[in-house]
C-alpha cells in the first residue's frame, strides 16, 4: 500500500522502525506487569494503564526516530543515499537501542528493589561509578549480563539492516522520487508524538498519577519518561513560610521551650540519670540491620542469638524507625537529627545541605574517631563528616586487615581493629563505626572457620523475609561479628565505662508476615524498621521499650547521659528524658509518600496525587471507633505535613555556627 502512493525509502524505513521500537516498549512493559503485578489485579484492572503507558512510549520513540526524519529531509543524508549512511544510520540506531536496553535492565532492578520505576536517585551511586559498578561486579555474573545485552543490541541491529533491505527489495525499480512534503508530514506526526496527545496542554509526568494507585501509575510509565523528569527534583527543594506555618504544631509535639519562636535550638542540662563517669559513647551503625530479619523479632531463623542476648542486658527499642531507606541518609539522620527528606538526591551530596549542626562538637574533652572498612569517599560520607570537629579518619588505607570485597575489610576485623586503638586511649573517647558486610556482595571471608555456614530451604528463607541463602548467612555473619567484638572489648580497661550503641542504617523490604502485622510487609515497613540499643552493663539498667521512636533520637538520647550540657537545634528527643511525650517516627520512601509511624497506626500521604490513609501496626491494643479513628488520621495528617515542611527548611538552615 505504502508503495501505492510512491512513499519516499527513508518513510517506509522510518515507519518499519517505529513498529520495531513500539514493540520493544510494549514487551517491556509486559515484562514488568508479569513481574511485579499485585495480586488483587488483573489485567483488565490494568488496561488503562497500558493504554496511557502507549502514550508515552509514542513520546520516546518519536525522539529516538525524529532525527532519521529531519536530517534525512537532505537526500544526501538519507540512509538510503549510500552504503556508508546506511551504516552509520543503523548504528545510531544500535546504540540508542543500547541506552534504551540499559534503561530497561536498571529500572528492572529498581523496579525489584523500590517498586517504582527508575527514577533520578539512580544517580547518588552514579557518581560513585566505580564503587558501584564494583559491587554490581562482585555481585552478579556481569560478562555473561553484559554479554546478553550485547547480543540482543546486535540482533535488533540485524533487524534495523534486514528493514532497510526490505524496503530496498519493495521498491527496486519503482522509481518512487524524493518529495519533501513526506517528510514535513513525517515530522509533524512525530512532533504530535512527543507533545504526547491532541490537547491544549502536553501530556506530563504527572498524569500517570490520574490513577492514584503507585503501581498502575508506574506501569503507565517508562524508565526513560520517569528518569529525566525526576531529574529536574534533584534540586533541593523547602518553603520557609510553610515551614513557619507548621512551627506551633511541631512546637507542641516535640515540646520545644515556650519562648522559642519559629526555632529548634535548646540548651539542655544534664539531667537526674546523667553518668557522672564520663563514659566513652561507641556508636556502631549497623549495615541492613532490619529487625523483622533478627532474632529480636521472634523470627525462628534465629539469625542473632548474640544479639538479641545483649539487649537483654542493655536498654533495647525494639520500634525504632530510621526516616529513610539508604545507608547515606542513616548517617545524616543520626548525625544532624534531620530526616533527610529530598527525594532524590542525598543530601550527603548536596553542597547546600553539608555543613550542618551535630550534638556530637558538644562532647567537650572527648577524642572522636570514625571507623569504616572501605572508601569514605563513598556517597560522600567525609563530607558529612567534616562536620565533626577534630575527627581521626581511620579508614581503608588505615587497616592492616586486607580487603574482602569492594567495601573494604570485613565487619569482625573492623571492630578489632578499632578494639586495637580505643584500648591505648588515655581520655574518653566518642566513636563511630560504620559496618559494611550485610550488603551485596555477600562475602564472608573464609579466613573465619569458626563462622559456620548453614543450609536452610528456599521456602523457608522465603517465609521468614530472606531472598537467598548469601543473605541468610552474611546476616548471621554480622552477629558474629557484634560477638567477636564484645569479646574483645570485655578484656580491655575501657569496656567498663563505655555505652556500646547499636542501632541499623536502615531496614530491607521483605515478608515480615511471620512476624508482624500486615503493615510492616504491604506498606513496606520493614525498609525502615530497625533495632536500636544502649549497652553498657556497668552503668545501664536493663530496660525494654515498645514505643515507636526514631534514628534521629539517637545523639540526644546519648547526649543526655552524659553529665555536661549540649544543644540541640533539629528533630531528634532524648528518649530517656521522663517529661518526654508523644511516640512517633516520621518515614519516607522512594514511592513518593511520606508517613508518621505511631504506637498504634501508620499514617502514609502520597506525594504524586491525593492519597492519605492509616492502618494499623499492631496485633492487639486499644479499640478505635470510626470517628476516634478519622479524627487520629486527621491530626497525623496534618502532624506529618507540618513535619515534612520542617525536615525540608532544616536541611538548609541547620548550620555550624
Amino acid at each position: 500500500m505504502l508503495r501505492r502512493y510512491k512513499i519516499p525509502k527513508t518513510i517506509m524505513w522510518v515507519i518499519n522502525l517505529f513498529l520495531i521500537f513500539l514493540l520493544i516498549f510494549t514487551l517491556f512493559r509486559f515484562a514488568t506487569y508479569f513481574a511485579f503485578r499485585p495480586r488483587n489485579f488483573s489485567f483488565v484492572d490494568l488496561l488503562p494503564s497500558f493504554l496511557m503507558g502507549i502514550q508515552y512510549d509514542l513520546r520516546w520513540i518519536a525522539i529516538i526516530i525524529l532525527p532519521v526524519v529531519v536530517i534525512s529531509m537532505f537526500p544526501q543524508f538519507s540512509p538510503f543515499y549510500s552504503s556508508r549512511n546506511k551504516k552509520w544510520w543503523t548504528w545510531y540506531l544500535a546504540i540508542i537501542t543500547f541506552i534504551v536496553f540499559f534503561f530497561f535492565a536498571a529500572d528492572f532492578g529498581s523496579f525489584s528493589y523500590n517498586r517504582t520505576r527508575l527514577d533520578a536517585g539512580a544517580m547518588n551511586f552514579a557518581e560513585d561509578f566505580n564503587t558501584s559498578f564494583r559491587m554490581l561486579w562482585q555481585t552478579y555474573p556481569m560478562i555473561w549480563l553484559i554479554l546478553g545485552l550485547l547480543v540482543a543490541v546486535w540482533f535488533f541491529r540485524w533487524m534495523y539492516h534486514k528493514s532497510h533491505w526490505r524496503v530496498i527489495n519493495q521498491t527496486d525499480g519503482l522509481g518512487i522520487p524524493y518529495r519533501r512534503k513526506f517528510f514535513i508530514i513525517s515530522a509533524v506526526v512525530l512532533g504530535v508524538f512527543m507533545y504526547g496527545r491532541i490537547a491544549w496542554t502536553p501530556l506530563t509526568w504527572k498524569q500517570c498519577f490520574v490513577f492514584q494507585d503507585n503501581f498502575k501509575s508506574y506501569l503507565a510509565l517508562n524508565p526513560l519518561q520517569n528518569f529525566f523528569t525526576t531529574l529536574k527534583f534533584r534540586r533541593p527543594e523547602f518553603n520557609e513560610q510553610k515551614a513557619r506555618q507548621a512551627f506551633p504544631l511541631m512546637k507542641e509535639m516535640l515540646q520545644l521551650p515556650a519562648e522559642n519562636e519559629f526555632s529548634y535550638h535548646r540548651a539542655v542540662l544534664p539531667g537526674s540519670n546523667a553518668l557522672e563517669s564520663r563514659p566513652n559513647i561507641v556508636l556502631v551503625m549497623c549495615e541492613s540491620f532490619s529487625m523483622y530479619k533478627s532474632s529480636m523479632s521472634g523470627n525462628p531463623l534465629n539469625t542473632t542469638p548474640f544479639f538479641d542476648s545483649l539487649t537483654q542486658k542493655g536498654i533495647f527499642f525494639d520500634r525504632c524507625f530510621s526516616p529513610h531507606f539508604s545507608t547515606a541518609r542513616g548517617l545524616f539522620a543520626i548525625l544532624t537529627g534531620i530526616p533527610d527528606a529530598q527525594m532524590f538526591k542525598f543530601s550527603s551530596r548536596n553542597p547546600l545541605a553539608l555543613s550542618q549542626h551535630t550534638i556530637i562538637n558538644n562532647f567537650e574533652g572527648y577524642s572522636k574517631h570514625y571507623f569504616l572498612g572501605g572508601n569514605p569517599e563513598f556517597n560522600n560520607f567525609k563530607g558529612l563528616l567534616d562536620n565533626i570537629h577534630n575527627l581521626e579518619m581511620h579508614t581503608e588505607t588505615s587497616f592492616k586487615s586486607p580487603r574482602i570485597n569492594v567495601w573494604g575489610i570485613s565487619d569482625k576485623d573492623l571492630f578489632l581493629e578499632a578494639n586495637s586503638i580505643f584500648k591505648k586511649q588515655t581520655q574518653p573517647f566518642f566513636a563511630i563505626i560504620q559496618t559494611s558486610d550485610n550488603h551485596r556482595p555477600y562475602m564472608i571471608p573464609e579466613t573465619d572457620t569458626d563462622f559456620v555456614r548453614k543450609e536452610v530451604p528456599d521456602e523457608q528463607l522465603q517465609k521468614y523475609g530472606f531472598e537467598s541463602i548469601g543473605e541468610y548467612n552474611t546476616f548471621r555473619y554480622s552477629d558474629y561479628s557484634f560477638r567477636k567484638f564484645m569479646e574483645a572489648a570485655i578484656k580491655e580497661d575501657y569496656f567498663h565505662n563505655t555505652v556500646f550503641v547499636f542501632v541499623g542504617d536502615h531496614g530491607v523490604a521483605g515478608n515480615a508476615e511471620a512476624m508482624y502485622p500486615s503493615a510492616w510487609t504491604d506498606q513496606r515497613l520493614t525498609d525502615e524498621h530497625v533495632p536500636l540499643l544502649f549497652y553498657a552493663p556497668y552503668l545501664l539498667e536493663p530496660q525494654k521499650h515498645h514505643e515507636v521512636v526514631s534514628q534521629i533520637d539517637v545523639l540526644p538520647t546519648i547526649a543526655g547521659m552524659l553529665q555536661q550540657p549540649y544543644v540541640n537545634t533539629t528533630l531528634g528527643r532524648d528518649l530517656l528524658d521522663p517529661a518526654k511525650k508523644y511516640n512517633f517516627a516520621f518515614v519516607t520512601n522512594a514511592a513518593g509518600k511520606i508517613g508518621m509511624v505511631t504506637d498504634d497506626f501508620y499514617y502514609i500521604s502520597n506525594l504524586n496525587f491525593p492519597d492519605e490513609h492509616m492502618v494499623p501496626v499492631r496485633y492487639s491494643g486499644t479499640g478505635y471507633s470510626k470517628p476516634e479513628r478519622d479524627s487520629i488520621q486527621h491530626s497525623l495528617s496534618q502532624f506529618t505535613s507540618a513535619y515534612f515542611e520542617t525536615a525540608k527548611y532544616l536541611l538548609m538552615h541547620n548550620k555550624e555556627n
